[in-house]
């Protein structure tokens, strides 16, 4: 491992954290997870990150897998075939600075996309687009969910967390086996993501209790918080080099 295993644990005390938040409100793993493992072990990205955001994703599409808009599954999840690939390429010529400044860059959109309260109206154009942008988003940041996740706010709940569910499995396992195939998925990388899997589950169980006693709105504004910092940090890293 080109990482210590000291680092290694503090990343999966932050993989746990992110996908607690994710399970209480929705999304957290990915802005969570990747801004730290950007500036702590930068060799570990995309991969680790997407494991994990595909094993946090098969626990919820178990929880809501009867409710999935399939049009709009169907239409994002061909886009995103399509784009993957330049996803990859974007792995194999950038360098970790690049890569620091998308992740950078994909947070700051984040955030913006929640305070806007923008939505998209569910449409095949407006889902193949999303699709189209979670492909190289995703694959190259592991950030992919914000753009999907537009198209999708004026669902009801369960319909739209099903949706992502199913998207965001198949979605983080196409860019792993295209990672794999175009050789940018790493052996430090799967350890890492393999290793972080018990954080995941061990975070998603104990937001069990908390969905019902958390203001969600509030806690989202924290975490959205949290997103500007990180993304100021990882940027302003990049900046300096």
């Amino acid at each position: 491992m080109s990482v210590t295993w000291g680092v290694l644990a503090i990343l999966g005390v932050v993989v746990a954290v992110g996908s607690l938040i994710q399970g209480t409100i929705g999304f957290g793993v990915a802005v969570i997870a990747a801004p730290v493992t950007v500036m702590l072990a930068p060799s570990l990205l995309p991969g680790s990150v997407l494991i994990c955001g595909f094993t946090l994703a098969v626990v919820q599409l178990a929880h809501g897998r009867g409710n999935i808009d399939w049009r709009a599954f169907g239409w994002s999840m061909s886009a995103r075939l399509i784009s993957t690939p330049l996803g990859v390429l974007l792995v194999a010529r950038w360098s970790a600075r690049a890569i620091a400044v998308a992740v950078g860059v994909l947070l700051l959109v984040t955030v913006t996309l929640t305070v806007w309260r923008l939505a998209l109206r569910n449409t095949a154009r407006n889902a193949a687009l999303a699709g189209l942008i979670s492909g190289v988003s995703g694959t190259a940041a592991s950030i992919g969910g914000p753009f999907i996740a537009l198209v999708l706010r004026e669902e009801p709940p369960e319909r739209a967390r099903g949706t992502l569910g199913a998207t965001f499995v198949v979605g983080s396992l196409t860019s792993l086996l295209a990672l794999a195939v175009g050789g940018q998925l790493n052996h430090d990388q799967v350890v890492a993501g393999l290793v972080w899997m018990p954080c995941v589950l061990a975070g998603y169980a104990a937001a069990a209790p908390l969905r019902a006693r958390v203001d969600a709105d509030r806690f989202r504004r924290w975490v959205l918080i949290f997103c500007v910092l990180a993304s100021v940090s990882v940027l302003a890293r990049a900046a300096v080099g």
